[in-house]
């Protein structure tokens, strides 16, 4: 199998990083954002837990919600935490299918490194959006992933349609 080497994941990771606070994880650091500012890319912040947009997604409008509670235990999660979490999956699918008009959808967590955790200390989960036929010559043949759509423009279509949900 051909390994396929990522360092601009670190790199990524690194950059949330302040100087004076080293010790705070990417999705810890993301908990305290405004979701109406464009330099991020949270979608929803609640109170146990909120959805941002992946930076480097596996499709367009790839969603990850992540509990406030810095942990990687899946067991430890509160009954609040966890059903604020399935919450905003189904927030997070309602606003997919207004936004994206998705053929289907991937959801899970990868709990642990061998599971392909790229943050392995604080749990989260996927949601990806899938279309018919969304797997393409250009992974096969070329080895990258085509994403078609800003993801700045992506992030103020699911912000209005999180806001029209909520109320």
């Amino acid at each position: 199998m051909e390994k396929l080497w990522s360092p601009w994941r670190s790199k990524y990771i690194e950059s949330f990083k302040s100087d004076e606070d080293k010790s705070k994880c990417i999705f810890c650091q993301m908990s305290d954002l405004n979701a109406d500012d464009n330099d991020n890319l949270l979608v929803y912040n609640g109170d146990k837990a909120f959805v941002v947009l992946n930076l480097y997604p596996y499709n367009n409008g790839h969603l990850m919600i992540v509990p406030k509670r810095h942990t990687s235990d899946f067991p430890n999660l509160s009954k609040e935490e966890l059903s604020e979490c399935m919450d905003l999956l189904q927030k997070s699918e309602l606003a997919l299918r207004k936004v994206m008009s998705p053929h289907g959808f991937n959801i899970g967590a990868n709990i642990g490194r061998v599971s392909g955790a790229g943050i392995e200390e604080h749990i989260h989960f996927h949601i990806v959006p899938r279309w018919n036929g969304d797997t393409n010559f250009m992974p096969v043949i070329g080895e990258v992933k085509v994403i078609s759509q800003d993801l700045l423009e992506t992030k103020i279509k699911l912000l209005q349609a999180f806001k029209e949900l909520k109320n």
